[in-house]
């Protein structure tokens, strides 16, 4: 770190976030700005987010939304993306967050991240917004609509 510069800020990605990244008519200002973010600040996410981005392009492509050349291309840009993908995190929390809020334990894992590593949460999942609130994670930017 270079003297006198301020320690990069960093945040935590969920998949809605990077699957408005990576498919064309998924447009969202939040998640716009997530990634204009990543320019100056670490995005972090658990190593789960892999699988969820490949579930989500496999489901849009079988939906018709896109083709196979984009599910290609839109795995190669995740992978050229600067994440940093984490381990899978504290079972005994993710079961918890995940009771205590009625997530899934995906969505669990996210927020357990956030709150071990003290991170904002970028995220267009309302109910994990709400929990994230409810523990006193902040949020980047409102949530616009639910997924």
């Amino acid at each position: 770190m270079e003297a006198g510069r301020p320690p990069l800020m960093a945040f935590i990605v969920d998949a809605s976030i990077a699957g408005a990244w990576l498919l064309p008519d998924e447009e969202n200002t939040v998640a716009e700005r997530a990634m204009a973010r990543m320019a100056d600040e670490d995005a972090w996410a658990p190593d789960l987010l892999r699988h969820e981005i490949r579930s989500i392009l496999l489901s849009a492509e079988r939906r018709g939304r896109i083709s196979d050349d984009l599910v290609h291309s839109a795995l190669a840009r995740f992978r050229g993306l600067p994440l940093k993908l984490v381990g899978p995190g504290d079972d005994i929390e993710v079961v918890r967050l995940s009771r205590k809020y009625r997530l899934s334990a995906y969505d669990a894992a996210y927020l357990a991240l956030a709150l071990l590593e003290h991170l904002p949460l970028a995220t267009l999942d309302r109910r994990l917004a709400e929990a994230a609130g409810a523990e006193g994670i902040p949020l980047l930017g409102p949530i616009e609509h639910e997924h």
